[in-house]
């Protein structure tokens, strides 16, 4: 039997988007009875303008797959998927190769002027590496950098498209706590919706409007404090799971 959606909607609506509405045309995605079988299916959400969205859940709940699809990098097995602007991505961490002969500006100016034969934007493209602090190793080879590093050449690679929608899977891999919060900070201030998958929710709990949370029972979409509860989860898991508050942290147990 395919997973059955967990009726839990938006109690109430975030304070910090409600404050960003800008009236007609706020929806930038909208997903509709969409389904990638056998990970998930009958997923409906709309995610509009300026939100912030973050997908969680299990390995192998399809939570990458979400963002494929999104992309059309991956075909539904049904349902729909529409995206009203231009999208940005930030790939899950995959190191480049040393042997790669590229430098790291070099990737981001591809990603700043993608059509053949355009010219290198260089002050654009010193803007975006600035934007995400990659200016002192941005003309080294990129496969000789840290993974903190390669991670940050992804992040101005993703602006450069100047997106109204930016995918991000699991942007703070291999980053120090001071460029998490730096990232955390820039995902949520780009004016872009972003639909952002994470292992945990505490890094984004400042900036998140809404929770997608994939279980293996199905999925519950609502603000942090609809989702995130003992009872939800265990219900998503079909077993017992205790959500507790530790220090300000959410811990899922």
């Amino acid at each position: 039997l395919p997973p059955r959606l967990h009726p839990v909607g938006r109690a109430s609506e975030p304070p910090r988007l409600r404050s960003r509405r800008r009236g007609a045309g706020c929806v930038i995605a909208e997903i509709r009875a969409a389904a990638v079988s056998p990970l998930w299916s009958d997923l409906n959400l709309t995610v509009e303008r300026g939100e912030f969205i973050a997908v969680l859940g299990p390995n192998g709940a399809g939570k990458s797959t979400l963002l494929a699809a999104i992309l059309k990098a991956r075909p539904l097995t049904s349902g729909s998927i529409t995206v009203y602007g231009r999208t940005g991505y930030i790939p899950q961490q995959r190191l480049f190769s040393p042997e790669l002969p590229v430098r790291g500006r070099d990737l981001v100016a591809l990603a700043a002027a993608p059509k053949a034969g355009a010219r290198e934007d260089k002050t654009r493209v010193d803007t975006l590496l600035a934007q995400v602090g990659a200016q002192a190793f941005a003309n080294r080879r990129v496969g000789l950098l840290s993974g903190g590093e390669q991670q940050l050449i992804r992040q101005a690679q993703a602006l450069a498209t100047d997106p109204e929608l930016l995918c991000a899977d699991e942007p703070l891999l291999s980053l120090d706590p001071a460029r998490e919060r730096d990232t955390v900070r820039r995902l949520s201030t780009t004016g872009a919706a972003v639909v952002c998958v994470t292992h945990t929710i505490n890094p984004f709990l400042g900036v998140v409007d809404r929770v997608l949370y994939l279980g293996p029972n199905g999925h519950a979409v609502g603000t942090v404090a609809d989702v995130m509860r003992s009872e939800v989860l265990s219900e998503l898991y079909g077993t017992r799971v205790d959500v507790v508050e530790v220090d300000g942290r959410m811990v899922v147990l």
